[in-house]
């Protein structure tokens, strides 16, 4: 008899292996192919760490070159899909737009065979920041972005089509962290459902068009959107303290607090509080910082709740003008090296992911005729 998983939404359950990163440590600390993220975040590029995850080691110094050179080779977009995007409306999820893009790339670019699978995810990690800013743009301000720019780093591209201009040196090294932080996490939702895909040997296009709906649940990817939508209604520290006592009062649930794994403290939560803070000075913010670190205060005394990757998240993106509603598709844009790194692995020892259910319903019982129903 198959042995059942009892725990509530498999919590706490070994369901594989990976060589790819390690969660929750002795209840905090992660690491992606045993280098710890703070050290990565400190003294890396994001394409680096990309590197890392997808091709099993750190770059060198002409790796890296060689690397970035592919990727902003493959930043384009195929007329087919920029049509397809400019029929999205603007009050589309900006999710259910990438989710699209990445679909529609995969009957135009299909995965003709798995030994090609490196050049499919790569141009994956290439294109995503083109689609959701082609999009965002042609839908919300009736431009046509220009989407082949020449900056250097993926999140330097996004910044550039998002505002028209190349972002300054602290915000381009804010997103090289924050991708990062975000790029792989072991078997949450979305990858795991990337990994079930990929065990019926499908192709990397539907694996990561699920895993991005997966992602697209508040539950998991919109938690940052959330906090954002909360804390922006803040006039000053202590109408925030005021407001958080008052949803935990009505027993609210409070996104961007706690996490499934870590019992501690989430260690990304260190690293992008410290540059939010550093573009809030940039910025001369005096109250979102505050009212953040309040709310954080707040809800570690009360609570014992400690900030996820997400709180802090919110305000960084804000003070570098970035839209809310695309918080979580710069996830994706980080993600997607985890995803697919994790299909690979999928894909070298496979077996199909099918467990077994602990049936609850009716005993065994006849059909009873229609006529004497």
């Amino acid at each position: 008899m198959a042995k059942v998983l009892s725990g509530a939404g498999l919590r706490g359950q070994v369901a594989g292996k990976t060589a790819l990163s390690t969660v929750g440590v002795s209840g905090s600390g992660l690491t992606y192919r045993g280098y710890d993220v703070k050290d990565l975040a400190q003294n890396c590029d994001f394409e680096e760490v990309a590197h890392l995850i997808l091709k099993g080691h750190l770059p060198t110094q002409a790796e890296l070159d060689s690397y970035k050179n592919t990727l902003r080779s493959m930043r384009g977009l195929p007329v087919a899909l920029k049509e397809v995007l400019e029929r999205i409306p603007a009050d589309a999820h900006p999710m259910d737009v990438l989710r699209t893009g990445c679909s529609m790339l995969g009957n135009l670019e299909g995965e003709s065979s798995f030994d090609i699978q490196g050049q499919v995810t790569d141009r994956m990690l290439a294109c995503f920041p083109s689609i959701i800013c082609y999009w965002y743009r042609f839908s919300h301000d009736g431009v046509r972005v220009e989407v082949e720019t020449d900056d250097d780093s993926i999140g330097g591209h996004f910044l550039h089509m998002l505002h028209g201009k190349k972002p300054n040196e602290l915000h381009e090294r804010v997103m090289h962290v924050s991708l990062i932080l975000y790029a792989e996490h072991e078997f949450n939702a979305s990858t795991f459902t990337a990994r079930v895909c990929a065990s019926t040997l499908s192709d990397m296009h539907s694996c990561v068009t699920g895993a991005i709906g997966s992602l697209r649940g508040p539950l998991h990817g919109g938690a940052n959107e959330a906090a954002m939508e909360m804390i922006e209604g803040f006039t000053s520290a202590d109408h925030a303290e005021e407001e958080m006592m008052g949803k935990l009062a009505r027993k609210e649930k409070i996104m961007g607090f706690g996490h499934a794994i870590y019992s501690e403290s989430d260690p990304r939560n260190e690293i992008i509080k410290q540059w939010s803070e550093k573009l809030a000075n940039e910025v001369g913010d005096t109250v979102l910082y505050a009212a953040s670190e309040r709310c954080e205060a707040v809800m570690w005394r009360e609570k014992k709740l400690f900030c996820n990757a997400d709180f802090f998240h919110a305000s960084a993106y804000n003070f570098m003008g970035i839209p809310t509603k695309l918080f979580t598709p710069i996830f994706v844009m980080s993600r997607l090296t985890g995803w697919a790194a994790h299909v690979m692995e999928q894909r070298a020892d496979n077996r199909i992911i099918r467990p077994s259910a602990d049936y609850t319903g009716e005993d065994l019982r006849p059909v009873t005729p229609i006529a004497e129903r």
